[in-house]
């Protein structure tokens, strides 16, 4: 039961990594916390997996005065995402033309909804930023929803501000990812979780 949990973590954080990886070849704009790591990459030259890595390290340091407790899947998390991303950034080459990049951007976000679910419905633990929302939620009382809305407003235009890509694609993500993760959440957690 085990295996067979992290088999499907390791699983949804790749897909995660690859959806996000097609996005950034999509130039078509990306997720909050990807705007923020492209900034990032621009002013010190660090990979966006490299940079993946460090946020999340530094998002998980947040917990501690939130009283929140890492899992393997946290720690994976971190890991994975970011060595994935890079990874399928090196394997995934530029596409030419709107059809293609499109195509990459729709692509690159129903996978990461699918990884997402993946992963969260592995039951190992939050990422680092998902916990960062509930620890928001528990210290504060404020609801997951507007916790994760002012913590990826305040990235996002930080992202935009050093450089990073805002676009139709950051719009596309954030009005699905949601959905996505909700329609395929019950299907990753048959068998050890009860269903959302």
């Amino acid at each position: 039961m085990w295996v067979r949990r992290f088999i499907q973590l390791l699983a949804g954080l790749s897909l995660f990594g690859l959806g996000a990886a097609l996005m950034v070849r999509a130039h078509l704009g990306l997720d909050p916390w990807n705007v923020f790591h492209q900034g990032l990459a621009g002013l010190t030259g660090l990979s966006l997996g490299v940079l993946s890595i460090l946020s999340g390290v530094v998002v998980m340091l947040l917990w501690i005065p939130l009283r929140q407790k890492p899992g393997v899947g946290t720690i994976m998390n971190i890991l994975v995402i970011g060595l994935t991303l890079d990874l399928f950034l090196w394997l995934i080459p530029e596409f030419d033309g709107w059809p293609l990049r499109v195509s990459a951007l729709l692509i690159g976000v129903v996978l990461t909804g699918v990884g997402s679910a993946a992963y969260i419905g592995a039951g190992m633990g939050t990422g680092p930023r998902d916990g960062l929302m509930v620890g928001l939620n528990r210290k504060f009382g404020w609801s997951i929803r507007v916790s994760r809305m002012l913590v990826e407003l305040v990235v996002l235009a930080i992202g935009w501000l050093l450089g990073g890509v805002v676009g139709v694609g950051t719009v596309v993500f954030a009005l699905s990812i949601g959905p996505l993760v909700q329609f395929f959440l019950p299907y990753f957690q048959k068998g050890w979780m009860p269903k959302a």
